[in-house]
């Protein structure tokens, strides 16, 4: 009886050790998760520092990028195309006018009715979504797409929107892509972004593609302006404010066009403008310079694209990739640091499951538990009960990201006044200088916008800063397209 009774004793001490032994691997596997998750943290923090001597690295080697690409085609990553705008809106142009704009996952048509007193009468607008299947199919279905949605919004016309007689209706044609102008009404696709790869198109006319897709759905139009979002956003702009030099779009991808000197674009060989001025687009998503902080994100991001080596600055600052770039980190957490608990959440392998309108969620989530963030994860990669410190560790990860892609948009920014003199004080003379800025990026995410508008003021200083204003411009691609139709109406 005793020998039975000393041996459940034995056994029962051996359960008990195997049990401590096993609560003790337990807690030093959670403590070295934990220094582990707290390295890649710290790691990620470093790699995307962007202290202001690095920002004005950035925005030198910007500088000198535009100057080489105004120089000569292919002299520099950056196009530097230009526009054929040399005369902005002026708020004398009159009639309806109507605009198109296709620039990413979305597009929209729009009409205007201007007075020719530099207002805008009334205006209608309609989004659509274009089917995933369509941004990598043909350029026929795609635009006949296109065109057949924009019958339909001019068969619902009001009465409110008074065609002149004897006039065709005339459109504005908004194409956010890389694009060779060759007037103002013509152009050919250099390359595609944000996610279109429809290679038979590259190289020819989208206006042409555009005019025969409306023919064919029985459209009586006619493209009188072809522009880049970023210019029209420019016009748009410029028609209610004449400090407007500079426009930029951070949605989707990530753009910017300013007003040139004339004299300051050696490869421009026609007539010299009778402003003296001409719009640059200058595709400045393919930005790329040694002072840029990129990671191993960032560059598998890049390798695994549909356009590798291409649109780099695009690729860190605009809101087609920030949701991504945030995904990759948490997958690489989940993978090392097992910050999700022992097996990986399958959906956290999809690349472009997490949006960056999640991501802006999560990072301006206030609740005392985080909640927002508990159920974004929930809701897109099914992880539950995530423990306080875990959702602390996603937040500071959204704000590390945001911070990074602010800053250097904001780099960007002062490049652009660097390059036109309106970065510092020149002969006792300041300048009111007032940038328009469009996207939803820029509009939604809150702490991105912030963390932009106070890292290019910290970088130009009080006495420069209190001159430089970015301003929004809501839709003003489409509405700038739709000026920059009547003022170069057939009919003016």
């Amino acid at each position: 009886m005793g020998k039975v009774t000393m041996g459940v004793a034995v056994v029962g001490s051996a359960a008990v050790c195997a049990a401590a032994a096993l609560i003790m691997r337990h807690r030093m596997r959670i403590s070295n998760r934990c220094v582990t998750a707290a390295d890649i943290l710290k790691e990620l923090e470093e790699k995307c520092a962007t202290p202001a001597s690095k920002l004005k690295q950035i925005s030198d080697a910007m500088t000198v990028e535009m100057h080489a690409g105004l120089a000569s085609e292919g002299g520099s990553k950056l196009k530097m195309l230009i526009s054929y705008v040399d005369n902005l809106p002026t708020g004398e142009e009159q009639g309806v006018f109507y605009a198109l704009d296709l620039g990413g996952t979305n597009f929209r048509v729009l009409r205007v009715q201007l007075t020719g007193k530099s207002s805008i009468e009334c205006q209608e607008f309609a989004e659509v979504s274009i089917p995933p299947q369509l941004m990598v199919g043909d350029a026929e279905t795609l635009f006949d797409y296109i065109a057949a949605e924009l019958a339909k919004f001019v068969a619902d016309e009001s009465e409110k929107f008074q065609l002149l007689a004897g006039r065709q209706r005339e459109l504005g044609f908004t194409f956010s892509f890389p694009v060779m102008q060759l007037s103002i009404d013509s152009g050919t696709l250099i390359r595609w972004t944000k996610g279109f790869s429809i290679e038979k198109m590259v190289g020819q006319d989208v206006v042409a593609h555009l005019a025969e897709a409306m023919k064919r759905q029985g459209v009586n139009m006619r493209v009188s302006a072809l522009v880049n979002d970023t210019v029209g956003t420019l016009a748009g702009g410029r028609y209610g404010n004449k400090d407007v030099v500079a426009a930029v779009i951070l949605g989707t991808g990530s753009n910017a066009a300013y007003v040139e000197r004339a004299q300051a674009i050696p490869k421009w060989h026609g007539p010299p403008p009778k402003t003296g001025e001409m719009v640059i687009n200058m595709e400045w998503g393919n930005f790329r310079s040694s002072h840029l902080p990129l990671t191993e994100y960032d560059n598998k991001l890049d390798s695994e694209s549909l356009n590798p080596g291409e649109q780099i600055f695009e690729k860190m600052i605009s809101g087609m990739y920030l949701g991504e770039i945030l995904r990759r980190v948490l997958l690489r957490m989940a993978e090392d640091a097992a910050l999700f608990g022992d097996t990986v959440p399958p959906k956290l392998k999809t690349q472009f499951i997490l949006r960056t309108p999640e991501m802006s969620a999560m990072h301006h989530d206030t609740s005392p538990d985080l909640n927002v963030v508990g159920s974004k994860l929930k809701d897109v990669f099914d992880i539950s009960d995530t423990p306080l410190p875990t959702r602390k560790i996603v937040v500071e990860i959204c704000n590390i990201m945001a911070t990074r892609g602010a800053r250097l948009a904001a780099a960007g920014i002062l490049g652009i006044l660097k390059k036109t003199g309106r970065d510092t004080v020149r002969d006792g003379d300041i300048p009111d200088t007032v940038v328009a800025m469009d996207g939803g990026l820029y509009e939604h995410y809150t702490e991105y916008r912030h963390c932009l508008e106070n890292t290019l003021h910290e970088l130009l200083g009080d006495e420069v800063g209190k001159h430089v204003k970015l301003v929004l411009s809501t839709d003003g691609s489409g509405i700038g397209a739709a000026l920059l139709a009547a003022s170069h109406s057939q009919y003016v």
